[in-house]
């Protein structure tokens, strides 16, 4: 009999723990609504973006700035074999018109869209997508081989010309927050493990159908 009374008063005891336990949670906060998630759409700063060819026999960079077309990797056509580094420039800060990252912002996800019309030599084109900063008045030789301030590899595909490709980008874009930069920057390299493939990023200034976009998911 005692045992019997023993139970029960265990069962009721862990009752109340409970009730008490979900009351607690929802005084203090734990039924309220989840943050809300906002989205930004940032195209680039066309004027901004280019790219850079090195020619390994001559030892002279051709900086291009504001092309309809971005170009990195090998130009097998060219017999210096250039290799040309692309740049794109994303304005956090609304700068340009665009919509604004406030700097208070945690980033849920970033993805960016590119539309690749050319892609060349190869079947599969290893690349390193590099977080930069460059001046937005103009690409400098020295940003060709800066240090990057964070990385992600990836593969383009000869099935992907004349197609959008997006890429996550999140650690890229967390990383720039994390460090307050106005804009979001990145430049698009041949990976070092290969010497063959070429890609070009359509960039026309006209034309927004096709222009890189950045979207940003965030909280405040």
């Amino acid at each position: 009999m005692k045992r019997k009374i023993l139970v029960t008063f265990k069962f009721f005891a862990l009752t109340a723990i409970l009730i008490f336990g979900i009351v607690s949670i929802i005084a203090s906060g734990g039924g309220s609504d989840p943050q809300p998630v906002f989205v930004a759409d940032i195209f680039s700063d066309q004027p901004t973006d280019g790219d850079i060819a090195f020619d390994p026999v001559l030892q002279s960079f051709t900086i291009t700035n504001g092309p309809g077309t971005l170009f990195f990797g090998i130009d097998d056509l060219d017999l210096n074999l250039p290799e040309y580094r692309a740049f794109l420039d994303f304005p956090l800060d609304g700068s340009t018109g665009g919509e604004v990252i406030p700097i208070d912002a945690r980033i849920v996800s970033a993805t960016l869209e590119v539309f690749i019309n050319e892609v060349s030599f190869a079947p599969i084109v290893p690349t390193l997508l590099d977080l930069v900063s460059y001046p937005i008045s103009g690409l400098r030789v020295d940003d060709f081989d800066s240090s990057p301030l964070l990385s992600r590899s990836l593969d383009f595909f000869r099935s992907d010309r004349l197609t959008f490709v997006s890429i996550d980008v999140t650690r890229l874009m967390r990383e720039a927050q994390r460090l307050g930069l106005p804009d979001f920057q990145v430049r698009f390299v041949l990976d070092f493990t290969t010497d063959v493939g070429f890609v070009g990023i359509e960039d026309l200034p006209a034309d927004p159908s096709t222009a890189p976009l950045l979207t940003v998911r965030y909280v405040l």
